[in-house]
């Protein structure tokens, strides 16, 4: 007889060695697991965003050792051809510079490794500059606050191949003001310009009433400040790169005036003037002095202010200038310092340097000092601009990377407007960031800021202003002399960045009645017919 099978309840199931029973799904284990996932990148989330607020605030206050002599750049060599002509040589180069003390890094600069020598012109004279490009990448000069024709502006479509020599020249017509030349490479100015090729450009009036009233002796008490800020590797090597979280650009750790760290100024005289120039990629700085001393500040991009200002602070974003005038005593010292700049944007501000400050620049005093004038009431014209008259208002909205929802195309006119016009253009900030606005060719009058008169130190000729978060600036421009319906000049974001990621605009001034023409695209390699937009 045949065995009955055992019961189903207790026949034991059997597996191969190499496979494992079925597991059974546990929801709440699986949601246990989950949520300390979870839990995990949230912690890891506020622990980053902790590191990075605690480690984002640069304070170099108290901590510079100031133990090298400020490097005045030298007045640049000019000879009068005989057209009449001066004319000045640049060669931009590269090399090796000592900006840390005791290494070199990789550097650019004109007619030397890091910077340029100032040019200086007087209204009136007719300028030509041979520029001769020795780096191994193509660049361009650009006269930053320069009125001059656009074939001359040395925007992106006057390119300068390596090897190449290019002579823009043109007669100066404008006020005495505090000028810089620097690269503007489609795509690369930032590059450009962080490695070094950047110098100023004094322009002298010597009809202006208040010439010989103010420090004017080059070197002595009329001098350039040009301030920049670097990362630097262990070996020395400047370090590219901007902050993780701040999106404006490089922000750098470390302070150079004219190239050099660490700067002290021997002054010899009662006042002395400083030519402020932030020619930094990215960031704002709001000068003052160590001791909270007022100082009149007299000029800004465009030239003189009506009167002077008397302040304890002066802001400047990348691309501004301001001229200030500072009384010392016999014997003493005191820091020019940045201290933390409003910027606006909220707590977001702290990642795009509106926590930092840095000690700049320290002045010694003599013992004795030369005595020096006071400086005069009223200095020059107030800009007059009658916007009634204004036949065209245009409006700019910043954001992101691009300037009324479009980046920037070299095959693209934008605006078209017309010689002789006086417009007003309305640039609003959409960003929780914030930006500047820089036009080429002009001097641009300020209007109002957020419906608000301008403050004093924007009463002057400007060609650059900064625009914080969610803010509007009017701005009043005329279009005098030049007209060329087939190059453009840029308006642009001075965020270099922002710039190189599109945030810029082309224009063309046109004569009364005409349609912008076809551009003559070197950078391109082509010829393009553009269609300005007229309002």
């Amino acid at each position: 007889m045949s065995e009955c099978p055992p019961p189903a309840s207790l026949v034991r199931m059997t597996y191969p060695s190499s496979a494992a029973p079925p597991r059974r799904f546990r929801p709440l284990r699986w949601l246990f697991r989950l949520f300390v996932l979870f839990l995990l990148f949230v912690v890891g989330v506020i622990a980053a965003v902790v590191w990075a607020w605690s480690s984002t605030a640069v304070d170099t206050v108290g901590e510079v050792n100031f133990a090298r002599r400020l490097h005045v750049p030298p007045l640049a060599e000019s000879r009068v051809d005989r057209d009449g002509r001066r004319v000045f040589e640049l060669t931009a180069q590269s090399g090796r510079t000592e900006l840390l003390p005791g290494t070199t890094s990789d550097t650019w600069g004109f007619n030397g490794t890091y910077l340029g020598p100032t040019l200086r012109a007087e209204r009136g004279e007719r300028v030509a500059v041979e520029i001769t490009n020795e780096i191994e990448e193509t660049t361009t000069v650009h006269w930053h606050g320069m009125h001059l024709p656009a074939e001359m502006d040395g925007g992106p479509h006057q390119p300068v191949a390596p090897g190449d020599t290019w002579t823009p020249t043109w007669e100066i017509d404008q006020p005495a003001a505090t000028l810089w030349y620097h690269p503007h490479p489609h795509g690369r100015t930032e590059h450009h310009v962080f490695r070094g090729l950047a110098g100023m450009f004094i322009l002298d009036d010597p009809d202006s009433p208040a010439a010989d009233r103010l420090p004017h002796e080059y070197g002595v008490d009329d001098i350039p400040v040009i301030v920049q800020d670097k990362s630097f590797a262990d070996d020395g090597e400047m370090r590219e790169g901007g902050h993780f979280l701040g999106g404006t650009g490089m922000l750098g750790e470390d302070i150079l005036v004219n190239g050099t760290f660490g700067p002290y100024l021997d002054v010899t005289t009662e006042r002395v003037r400083l030519r402020l120039l932030n020619a930094s990629t990215a960031r704002v700085y709001d000068f003052g002095f160590s001791d909270d001393r007022a100082f009149d500040i007299i000029g800004t991009d465009g030239g003189l202010l009506p009167e002077p200002v008397r302040d304890e602070r002066i802001l400047l974003s990348p691309g501004e200038r301001a001229e200030i005038v500072v009384t010392m005593r016999p014997g003493e010292e005191v820091t020019l310092r940045s201290y933390p700049p409003d910027v606006g944007g909220g707590l977001l501000a702290r990642f795009n340097g509106g926590s930092d400050q840095f000690d700049v620049l320290q002045l010694r005093a003599a013992a004795d000092l030369a005595p020096s004038p006071p400086v005069p009431d009223t200095l020059a014209p107030a800009p007059d601009l009658d916007t009634d008259d204004a036949g065209v208002d245009r409006r700019f909205e910043l954001s992101g990377r691009k300037i009324n929802g479009l980046k920037m195309d070299m095959s693209r006119i934008d605006e078209t407007v017309e010689l002789g016009s006086t417009e007003v253009w309305e640039v609003h900030n959409r960003d929780g960031t914030h930006h500047n606005f820089h036009v080429h060719d002009v001097q641009f009058q300020v209007l109002s800021v957020d419906g608000a008169p301008p403050p004093p130190e924007l009463a002057g000729w400007k060609d650059t202003v900064l625009t914080r978060p969610g803010t509007t600036v009017r701005l009043a421009l005329r279009f005098t002399d030049y007209a060329d319906a087939d190059t453009p000049y840029m308006f642009h974001c001075h965020l270099l960045m922002h710039e190189d990621a599109g945030m810029m605009g082309q224009f063309v001034v046109v004569e009364p009645g005409a349609r912008a023409g076809t551009v003559e695209d070197e950078a391109l390699g082509h010829t393009t017919h553009v269609a300005g937009h007229a309002h």
